[in-house]
C-alpha cells in the first residue's frame, strides 16, 4: 500500500465516528511516554484510549523500568477529555533477542527493526481481541525514525488475522513529531537517546 496517505485515512476514521457520535475503545501500543504524548493529546478526545507497554526490546531492564514509570506520569498528568487507562505487557526480553538472532549487525530501519514491530504489534492485536477493544495502533509511527508505511501494513495484516480494527497512522503528520517534543518539554519527560534494543545505542 505504497503512496497511501495514512494521516488523511485517519482523518477520514475520525469524521464518520464524530458524525455517528461515537466514542470507541482504543488499544494503543506505547514505545515511551514522549512518542505517546502527541498521540494522546491528538486522539483522546475521540477514543477511550487504554495505553499497552509492551517493549521486550528495551534493555537494559533499568532503562525499561524508567520508561514505564514515565508512561505512567505522563498519564497522571496530561488533561485529556476522556481518561485514559495503563496495561503494561510481561517484559520478555529474551524474546527479542530470539527473533533478533541472526539479525544484529544490520541497520537501524531495515528487517530487525520491522520483525521487531510485528512483534510488538502482534501482542497488542492478540490484546485487543481478547479484551474486546474496537480499534488497537502503535505509538511508533509518530517518530520519524520509523516507517510509517511498514507499520501500517503490519497493522493492516494482523486486523485480518485477529478480527479487531487497527487504526492506521502516520502521527509525525500535521507536525505531530514537533508537538511530541514540545509536550516532553513542558512535561519534563525523560527522553532517551536510542530507541530502545541495544542494537540501536549510538
Amino acid at each position: 500500500m505504497t503512496g497511501v496517505n495514512y494521516q488523511r485515512e485517519l482523518d477520514r476514521i475520525i469524521e464518520e465516528l464524530v458524525s455517528q457520535g461515537q466514542t470507541p475503545t482504543l488499544l494503543m501500543h506505547s514505545c515511551c511516554a514522549p512518542c505517546s504524548s502527541y498521540c494522546l493529546s491528538y486522539l483522546a478526545k475521540y477514543f477511550r484510549i487504554t495505553i499497552w507497554y509492551y517493549n521486550p526490546n528495551i534493555s537494559p531492564e533499568n532503562e525499561y523500568r524508567k520508561r514505564v514509570e514515565e508512561q505512567k506520569r505522563l498519564i497522571r498528568e496530561l488533561p485529556v477529555p476522556n481518561p485514559v487507562s495503563f496495561e503494561e505487557g510481561a517484559y520478555e526480553p529474551e524474546l527479542f533477542f530470539e527473533m533478533a538472532k541472526g539479525l544484529e549487525s544490520l541497520p537501524e530501519g531495515g528487517e530487525r527493526c520491522f520483525r521487531c514491530y510485528e512483534m510488538r504489534q502482534r501482542e497488542a492485536a492478540i490484546v485487543a481481541r481478547d479484551g474486546g477493544f474496537d480499534y488497537f495502533t502503535t505509538t511508533l509511527s509518530v517518530s520519524p525514525h520509523k516507517n510509517a508505511g511498514k507499520l501500517n501494513e503490519i497493522g493492516l495484516s494482523l486486523q485480518e488475522e485477529y478480527g479487531v480494527k487497527y487504526l492506521v497512522s502516520d502521527f509525525k503528520k500535521k507536525g505531530g513529531y514537533l508537538k511530541s517534543i514540545e509536550l516532553s518539554k513542558e512535561y519534563d519527560l525523560y527522553r532517551q537517546n536510542y530507541c530502545g534494543c541495544v542494537y540501536s545505542k549510538t
